[in-house]
Order: C-alpha cells, then structure tokens, then sequence
C-alpha cells in the first residue's frame, strides 16, 4: 500500500506548535506594549507577495512596520534578523504602502521587537535606518 501525504515525525511537529505558540505569544506582548503607549494596531502577520510583516500599527499618521523576533535573550534575537530578512520586510511595506491614500508618500519606520526567553520585552524604534 503506497502512502500518501507527508510523515512529519512527532517530536518535529510538536517542535514547530512550540515554535508558533511562542512566536504568537511574543507578537502579542510586542502588540500590548504598543498599544499602551498610544499605537492602533492595523494589521497582524499581514502577507503580501514579497512576505509577511509581524505587525503593522500607526500613530497619528506614521505606520510602524515591526519585526518580532524570540530567543534565550534579546541579542541572541537581534541577530536572528539579517540583511535578507529586512529587503523583504522593507519590500512588503512597500506593498503595503502602495493600497494607502498617502501610497509612497506614507510617513514610516521599521521597528525590532525582541523577546527574551522570561517575556521582556525591548523595542529598538527605526531599527533598519543606516548611520
């Protein structure tokens, strides 16, 4: 009898629902602590062709594009972020951008949001800009 579908081994998947429920349990204390400091949240893990952005909030008439990234500590989640991955989140923007009124125009900033192992949070406000 031919199998059909993909075998994941057990301990992968429940590898990957760690990795997800974390990953959303990040994005949601990024999210709160936005929220408290005046942000409205427009879009989560807003996907465009170019890729996906974990979060999407604007105040007044800036939009903030963040990354959320997790690990043991803050460093070690800012170095998960490289070049590659901060084109596409900058492309997808872009994309973002090009359905408002304000279309290229639209005042905006990335932000790094890193998560540490125990939940704290720490937010690097225009991480991408080049000194």
């Amino acid at each position: 009898m031919a199998k059909t579908g993909v075998n994941v081994p057990q301990s992968r998947r429940a590898k990957g629902e760690t990795a997800y429920a974390s990953g959303r349990m990040g994005e949601d204390s990024v999210c709160r602590d936005y929220l408290s400091r005046g942000y409205a949240l427009i879009e989560t893990r807003w996907r465009g062709p170019s890729g996906e952005i974990d979060l999407i909030l604007r105040r007044d008439d800036e939009f903030v594009f963040v990354e959320v990234k997790a690990a043991a500590a803050h460093a070690a989640a800012a170095q998960r972020i490289d070049h590659r991955q901060i084109d596409r989140i900058c492309r997808a923007a872009l994309e973002f951008c090009a359905g408002l009124a304000s279309g290229m125009q639209t005042p905006m900033r990335f932000d790094a949001a890193l998560v540490d192992q125990v939940g704290r949070v720490e937010i690097i406000e225009n991480a991408f800009a080049m000194d």
